[in-house]
């Protein structure tokens, strides 16, 4: 695949889970568990697994670290592709990654554009070129759970489809 331009423009999506959710064994938020989630739903389109990186892995545990006061829902605006969540109670890495999957019913294939509603976090997902994820995830003092899933190569170029 060719290589984007050098400045390309990216849709940067945000996500606020708004509902409660039930506390789940933290056994859900692994390295592993983040690349499951992942990997599950990119299967569903046929596209190739993503592995675990370390350094974006770093990358969004600083950021998230810097977000545990208020996890206030803003994008590091970094060089890497970027899914955020946030929700209430103890959520997990596996239903952060399965609340932002919900959005592909919103996303026409055909058209490469979202219908009626958000996609970006879905199309970030199964993103073709993304080859490596790093996740993170805080429990915040206003009692918020912030994740953030970060992807190498980045996706969603406008007018480009995800696979």
């Amino acid at each position: 695949m060719a290589s984007p331009s050098p400045s390309p423009t990216i849709l940067y999506t945000i996500c606020l889970v708004g509902f409660l959710i039930a506390p789940l064994s933290m056994a859900q938020n692994s390295p592993q568990d983040f690349v499951d989630t992942h990997n599950a739903v990119r299967a569903e389109v046929g596209v190739w697994p993503v592995s675990w990186d370390a350094t974006l892995a770093a990358y969004a545990q600083n950021y998230a670290n810097s977000k545990s006061e208020t996890c206030e829902m803003v994008h590091s605006n970094g060089p890497y592709g970027e899914n955020l969540a946030e929700g209430y109670g103890e959520m997990t890495a596996v239903e952060a990654v399965k609340f932002w999957a919900t959005e592909k019913k919103f996303y026409d294939h055909r058209a490469n554009r979202c219908v009626g509603d958000e996609c970006g976090h879905y199309t970030q997902i199964v993103w073709r070129d993304s080859k490596r994820i790093g996740c993170a995830r805080v429990k915040c003092e206003n009692n918020w759970v912030f994740v953030i899933c970060n992807y190498d190569p980045p996706g969603n170029y406008i007018g480009q489809l995800p696979y």
